[in-house]
């Protein structure tokens, strides 16, 4: 039904202000006594297989919401409901900022794929730790960090530990994101020299905790091997806890959409069935080069059942979706984890 009736209603809205009108009727639905309660056994399957140990933490499914989606921590506890076993907030900023001009968001229907130049956006640091704060928490929630367009690279550093340290008590793991696309110049943070200054700096910080919370990497897929291996070198000396892989992508290589739109659109990051095989290239390699050593949570492309099994074959504990749940609906949390349990189960016989 998704399918055939919702999504193309959807698709002849704005894809930012869709976005807002899904998140109100879900948070309105939530609202109603016992309809979160039937939405969660619709949308949720789980089974002790699935049952995952990642950086100490314990994720009670496969399937997370890839950070972009709620950006603010307006609604994590809301989207719950479909079966998300944790939901990584952000990108969060210090300070608030209205990212990039509109319109900013775009389908690609025929590539089943996204092309966004958000920018950043969000209500800022004070905004999310206060959303954060809640007292019934249902799902385990990830901070992803960024530094404010404003702020200098120089300066970057600061901007990260602001909001680590702001978000240290709220938060169940954090993401160092330095990779997205659509923030002027912040790509030039993935050289070793100034992402080994942010991630050092984090790493200083939470040495002086006394509970150690996870630190991931969010990386880019543009990345050249050669530069991944400096970022994996990297990561084995700062002492991180894992790597989100991957971001959006810059390329357009093998897109079905016409030139003519591809260029009416513009700039922004591709996310979507174009970017499973590299972001499936990329789980392989890190996975195969630390001999499994490294915690990875795939993200990019993982649309179907199928795609997650293939991120979960070539090492990754974890998966993530964002433009998946927009293509396939609200079923496919539930479809991934129950066909990861059943290969799984398979496995132990």
């Amino acid at each position: 039904m998704y399918k055939t009736l919702f999504r193309p209603l959807f698709f002849l809205i704005d894809a930012e202000k869709v976005h807002h009108v899904v998140v109100f009727f879900v948070k309105l639905a939530n609202r109603i006594p016992g309809v979160g309660l039937l939405l969660r056994k619709c949308f949720t399957y789980r089974h002790p297989v699935l049952v995952t140990r990642v950086a100490g933490l314990e994720f009670p499914g496969k399937v997370g919401m890839a950070a972009g989606f709620d950006k603010n921590a307006d609604f994590y506890n809301d989207f719950s409901v479909f079966g998300f076993s944790f939901v990584e907030i952000g990108t969060v900023t210090p300070l608030a900022q209205p990212g990039n001009p509109k319109p900013r968001l775009f389908r690609l229907p025929a590539d089943r794929a996204l092309i966004n130049r958000m920018g950043f956006n969000n209500k800022g640091l004070d905004h999310a730790v206060k959303q954060l704060q809640s007292p019934q928490r249902k799902v385990l929630v990830g901070g992803n960090m960024g530094k404010n367009t404003a702020t200098s690279n120089t300066n970057a550093a600061d901007d990260y530990l602001k909001c680590f340290e702001a978000l240290y008590d709220v938060v169940d793991y954090f993401v160092v994101n330095v990779s997205c696309p659509n923030i002027k110049d912040l790509d030039k943070l993935q050289d070793t020299e100034s992402l080994g200054d942010i991630l050092n700096t984090i790493m200083t910080a939470r040495a002086k905790k006394e509970l150690k919370k996870p630190v991931f990497l969010k990386i880019s897929p543009d990345l050249s091997l050669k530069h991944l291996d400096e970022t994996l070198e990297l990561y084995r000396k700062t002492g991180l806890d894992g790597i989100v892989a991957t971001n959006t992508t810059t390329s357009r290589t093998g897109l079905i959409t016409s030139k003519d739109r591809i260029s009416e659109i513009g700039s922004g990051g591709l996310s979507g069935n174009p970017l499973k095989e590299r972001a499936l290239e990329m789980v392989r390699y890190i996975c195969k080069q630390s001999g499994n050593s490294i915690p990875v949570i795939a993200s990019g492309g993982i649309l179907t059942p199928a795609d997650a099994l293939d991120m979960i074959r070539a090492g990754a504990s974890l998966v993530q979706v964002y433009t998946g749940f927009i293509y396939e609906g609200p079923f496919v949390v539930r479809r991934i984890d129950k066909a990861i349990a059943k290969s799984l189960l398979g496995l132990r016989k």
